[in-house]
């Protein structure tokens, strides 16, 4: 666009300010050249502490080439140059911006996330052109209200910041179709966001929210809500009225119950892992026709209702981590391609054949559906577990299911009837859950010819004992919510090991031994204090496709992790480490690995 109509031809520098000499090498003068060409300047990762004035300036100023030659060609007619419309500062050290920000007025993106600014200059006002502002991974603590001045905004960026609050007349942002202000700590949203008509995303993750105002219905094209990581321990019903949702996130809250969503025709994903769900009805599932993605997994479920075959359309159900004992068999008539289940006192399902994977599950549950149109009775295998409450030991799970139970006894040892009453018997599972044990019973090594599958979670463990070593045949073993720091070098013999849950105790790495256990298929090890992986010895690990680091002390992830190109589930949330971003994170495990490979040193 020119900048000189009618100004005299004998200098063309006429009317135009000389171009201060402050540069530097900090921003070389062939990156202004082809930004006043391209409208585009990309700054990003230079170091710098402070915007140099010959960016503000970029427009206003006789560039440095024009005072060395005054013979310009057609193509090198510098004052018919650009106005900036796109300005990247980000990754530097910028702890302010001064008000010569109101000299780029033509910007429509500006881009100055990690750096460490506390706040933003009330000149931003005057970039009323704005369509896209990111100020993500900052120290901001309040937003100006100047910001509301932007009405052509679409794209707000406020994520990791120190936000507390939102400004009055934020709703005046009526454009504004995404907008983040995940990781701040904000415990309240404005009623008034219901004005923000336009808005398809919004992500309020990692706050401090106790609620959610009735008034987020009125976003009548809201697609995507995210509020993982917050306080909230209701949803108000409004919500159920929202037509165009149709991705919802709900993780880690203190949800009790789930609502209904009678008008959430097109929702095709709910997350509601990690929250405090007892219940689970036909009344929340009926309307949900579109639905592909269910996760409920580390909730309090005790059971599935036949209903879930109304969910036509679901692709993946994560049931891992409740108190699911039994599931219908009509759940084999859907077409899942995922399902988990790991993590339940499942009774109804051996547990070497949930290890084997969904489409066996699958298949064990449609030919259970046969029986039981053959025979036309009802499944007799839940109740095979219900005796008196005076029986010290189940004989009828001995002997029908194979299953030495003596779990939720709360008992700080194993009588040594319970043993006894298994000698003679074929014992496949054991299932010493929810005690007070401090070490394991060294009687469990009778059982090394037969048992598969041990559970010793919710005890009070600290150490391994060898005689669990010599468990030979073992293809599952269950320690979660102990006290474990590390896992014994023999446990490398334990050459069947297909999962082995850890979460909830105390290990600060990824015990080694592990590594060296190459039949492992599912290590889960989430909610403990690990910091750092071997990326090298996990690309050993052939086998290995479920790996659960959330919620642990991990820094940073290291690039050569794309490599583990067999896993499919790598689960990574609620670590400290900044890359990759949670935007990657919610893509799943095939990005991440490709966005790690990406990242690898050449």
């Amino acid at each position: 666009m020119s900048r000189l109509k009618g100004v005299s031809e004998r200098d063309p520098r006429a009317g135009f300010k000389a171009e201060p000499r402050d540069c530097g090498a900090s921003v070389p003068q062939g990156l202004l050249k082809a930004a006043r060409k391209s409208g585009q300047l990309n700054l990003s990762g230079r170091n710098l502490s402070e915007v140099p004035q010959c960016v503000w300036r970029i427009n206003t100023d006789i560039p440095e080439e024009a005072n060395q030659n005054l013979s310009f060609g057609a193509t090198e007619r510098w004052w018919e140059q650009t106005d900036l419309t796109k300005l990247i500062i980000s990754n530097n050290k910028l702890h302010s911006l001064t008000d010569d920000l109101r000299l780029l007025p033509a910007l429509t993106v500006l881009d100055i996330h990690d750096n460490q600014l506390t706040s933003l200059p009330t000149a931003i006002r005057e970039l009323e052109n704005l369509q896209k502002l990111n100020v993500s991974h900052n120290k901001l603590k309040i937003l100006p209200e100047e910001i509301t001045n932007l009405r052509n905004l679409k794209g707000l960026y406020l994520q990791h910041n120190e936000l507390t609050c939102i400004p009055e007349g934020f709703e005046q942002l009526f454009n504004l179709e995404d907008l983040d202000l995940s990781n701040n700590r904000l415990t309240t949203v404005p009623a008034s966001f219901s004005s923000l008509s336009s808005l398809v995303r919004l992500n309020l993750s990692s706050n401090q929210l106790k609620s959610l105002p009735a008034e987020i219905s009125g976003m009548k094209r809201l697609k995507h809500l995210d509020c993982n990581s917050n306080l909230l321990e209701t949803i108000p019903p409004e919500l159920a009225a929202m037509e165009s949702l149709e991705l919802l996130y709900l993780r880690r809250n203190k949800l009790r119950f789930l609502p209904e969503f009678p008008s959430c025709k097109l929702l095709k994903e709910l997350h509601v892992g990690e929250n405090q769900i007892e219940m689970l009805g036909a009344e929340h599932l009926k309307h949900l026709n579109s639905i592909l993605v269910l996760d409920l997994r580390d909730n309090k479920l005790k059971s599935v209702p036949d209903e879930i075959t109304l969910l036509q359309s679901l692709e993946r159900l994560d049931l891992s981590n409740n108190d699911i004992s039994s599931l219908p068999y009509s759940l084999g008539k859907l077409h899942l391609k995922f399902l988990a289940l790991e993590g339940n006192p499942m009774r109804t399902i051996r547990r070497d054949i949930i290890n084997k994977g969904t489409q066996e599950v699958l298949k064990y549950l449609q030919s259970k559906i046969k029986e039981d149109e053959e025979s036309q009775r009802d499944s007799v295998i839940e109740t095979a577990m219900t005796l008196p409450s005076e029986s010290r030991v189940n004989m009828h799970a001995i002997i029908t299911l194979k299953i030495l139970d003596y779990s939720d006894k709360q008992t700080t040892l194993i009588p040594d009837e319970v043993f006894d009453a298994a000698k003679s018997n074929i014992i496949t599972s054991v299932n010493f859950s929810k005690n007070l044990l401090c070490e394991i019973p060294k009687r469990i090594v009778e059982l090394k010819e037969m048992v598969c599958d041990v559970n010793l979670s919710f005890n009070k463990l600290s150490v391994i004992s060898l005689e669990l070593c010599m468990l030979q045949k073992l293809t599952f073993l269950d320690l979660r919510n102990n006290f474990l720091s590390s896992l014994p070098e023999e446990m490398e013999s334990l050459e069947r090991l297909q999962t082995i849950h850890l979460s909830f105790n105390r290990f600060k790495i990824l015990p080694e031994v592990l590594y060296r256990i190459p039949t492992l298929e599912t290590i889960l090890i989430s909610n403990n204090q690990v910091g750092s992986v071997d990326p090298e010895k996990l690309k050993t690990m052939e086998n290995l496709i479920t790996l659960d680091l959330q919620n642990n002390d991990l820094l940073q992830i290291p690039p050569e992790l794309g490599n583990c190109v067999n896993l499919r589930t790598l689960l990574l949330d609620g670590n400290p480490f900044r890359v990759p971003r949670a935007a990657i994170l919610m893509k799943g495990t095939a990005a991440i690995l490709e966005y790690l490979r990406d990242r690898i040193p050449t």
